[in-house]
């Protein structure tokens, strides 16, 4: 066992003597020695619940023969951070949380790994930690939120609330309503109950194999997810004692097919581009953005869930079959697109866990014959604006704003944007544009959730497109490109643009463009400055040095 190297030989009796102290026996070092990298943290819903789950983990570890040695990583709430400059620390704490992981595996030799995530960028760091460590890994989740429901029994959820301070802004509604929205938008713990970044990240690692069936969407309040924290923790000791798979072994890229073929049928965050390009490079895998388009023209999208459709959950997708069953649909589709003979640390290969899946509601999870659309939820647009990439939700834009030109409307940081839109500076027609805001710009990418919700909730959403170098939240919804690289800080031609400058935007087409020659933009490069924001904090400024931009998945340079 790799743990050996801290247990074993009269060379280790110091050693020895320090693990005694925190409780082992003489017994306890034949055993193998397995990790539980928890999340618990009091500040986000998703993890408010966590040490009980760590708790149950280390019961049985103990009781299947292993020995659990808990540890923790650090947290930051999205939608707590957003809007204001404590978003600049979200995607930075990735790599903290990847490191962290990484520093207390490989440190201790341990040999095995059992990750206990649920929200926003802790599942991809943890994800990106334990494939550096490559030993056996199990991963499970804290489990989504349930929906909300107001007084009159309108569904809500977090995007509600954000979209509610336009329409409070506007006048649509009283203090009373956005009071009962506060109260009511996130009922319980658990991540936030859309098809948002967390709830994404939490189903694609069905279709990785890292997770167990039902990861995704099993509610965190439900007997059911407790059970399922308890199977996880059997087949981690399970897969320590049989040496594998390891993570490398299961995560190639046939297996990053997979997740992007899950997240095309199921319409997930634009961020789960970002982490899963961040994936595979910790993998070593070579993986081309251009590749997304071509799994969304065979992929069908199947199941919209909000923000795309305000009254459809993640609860209501785990009644009608769960993520299984979305993989069978798109199976029953296209039987070359998903990868089944792919090994699960379920001990099954994701054939065997999709083939006997079933679709217990059409209306939440469409038929194969019966589709939302023939291709998938996610685009990713090239063009003059976007010579490496940019991303957007195709579904859930609505289909007046599939095609778009309009003058741009620019702002040079998301504040600003805010409150130009809640201030009336935005009119229909126009293109929003927020720059200077991507992993070097930011610096950390921050989500524009507030922004795209005030287009939304001030009743421009069909009206308005919004392009940023920045990326957003998995509740944002309408025509919003994020992830335009080159950023602005850069040099990309977006940094280039100025008001009233014409945007083509074709989503069906894969294209964004600005309506300005060559020779032009080379013109306006010549006199081009970067805006380098203060800052005062050495850890965003050393982010900012190291890290790529969002194409290559925003990773620091090694």
């Amino acid at each position: 066992m790799r743990s050996d190297t801290i247990k074993k030989g009269f060379e280790r009796t110091p050693h020895r003597a320090l693990l005694k102290a925190c409780g082992l026996t003489d017994a306890d070092m034949d055993k193998p020695f397995i990790g539980v990298c928890n999340s618990y943290i009091d500040i986000i819903p998703g993890h408010v619940h966590l040490q009980e789950f760590g708790r149950i983990v280390k019961e049985e570890i103990r009781k299947a023969g292993g020995v659990p040695f808990e540890f923790n990583t650090i947290g930051v709430d999205d939608g707590i951070v957003m809007g204001h400059d404590g978003m600049r620390y979200s995607l930075p704490s990735r790599e903290i949380i990847a490191d962290s992981l990484e520093t207390v595996v490989r440190a201790h030799h341990l040999d095995a790994l059992i990750c206990i995530p649920n929200c926003d960028k802790i599942v991809p760091g943890m994800l990106m930690g334990a494939i550096r460590c490559d030993v056996p890994t199990v991963f499970v989740s804290g489990g989504p939120m349930e929906a909300g429901h107001l007084s009159d029994g309108t569904p809500v959820d977090l995007v509600t609330a954000f979209e509610a301070v336009g329409q409070y802004k506007l006048g649509k509604i009283t203090d009373l309503r956005l009071k009962e929205i506060e109260d009511k938008a996130c009922p319980t713990c658990g991540s936030c109950s859309g098809m948002f970044t967390a709830n994404s990240m939490n189903c694609l690692m069905e279709a990785l194999g890292v997770a167990l069936p039902e990861n995704g969407t099993i509610l965190a309040t439900s007997p059911r997810r407790r059970d399922l924290v308890r199977q996880a923790a059997q087949r981690i000791v399970a897969l320590a004692k049989a040496g594998g798979p390891t993570m490398r072994q299961l995560v190639d890229f046939e297996a990053i097919d997979n997740a992007f073929v899950l997240d095309m049928a199921m319409g997930g965050s634009t961020n789960t581009v970002l982490h899963t390009l961040a994936i595979a490079r910790e993998a070593g895998i070579d993986y081309p953005l251009e590749r997304l388009n071509q799994l969304s023209e065979q992929v069908a999208y199947l199941a919209k869930v909000s923000p795309a459709l305000s009254t459809v959950h993640i609860e209501d997708i785990g009644r009608a079959g769960g993520i299984s069953a979305i993989m069978h649909e798109v199976h029953r589709r296209n039987p070359e697109v998903l990868h089944l003979d792919k090994m699960t640390v379920s001990g099954e290969t994701l054939r065997a866990i999709v083939e006997r899946a079933e679709v217990k509601d059409e209306q939440i999870i469409r038929r194969a014959e019966n589709p939302i659309s023939a291709t998938g939820g996610l685009r990713v647009l090239f063009g003059n604006l976007a010579p490496e990439g940019s991303i957007i939700k195709a579904g859930a834009v609505a289909p007046n704003m599939r095609k778009f030109a309009g003058p741009a409307k620019i702002y040079d940081s998301m504040e600003s944007a805010s409150e130009g839109i809640l201030d009336g500076e935005v009119n229909a027609g126009d293109v929003v544009v927020i720059r200077y805001e991507g992993p070097k710009g930011g610096p950390g990418m921050p989500e524009q959730l507030a922004p795209t919700a005030n287009i939304m909730g001030m009743g421009l959403g069909e009206s308005v497109a919004l392009i940023t170098d920045g990326r957003f939240s998995g509740a944002t919804r309408g025509a919003c490109i994020g992830h335009v690289s080159p950023e602005a800080a850069e040099g990309g031609p977006i940094g280039l643009l100025r008001d009233g400058d014409i945007i083509e935007i074709d989503i069906d087409g894969g294209s964004l463009n600005v309506r300005l020659s060559d020779a032009e933009l080379a013109a306006r490069r010549e006199t081009w400055q970067p805006v380098e924001k203060p800052l005062s904090s050495s850890w965003l400024r050393r982010y900012r040095k190291l890290v790529t931009n969002a194409s290559k998945g925003a990773v620091l340079e090694s």
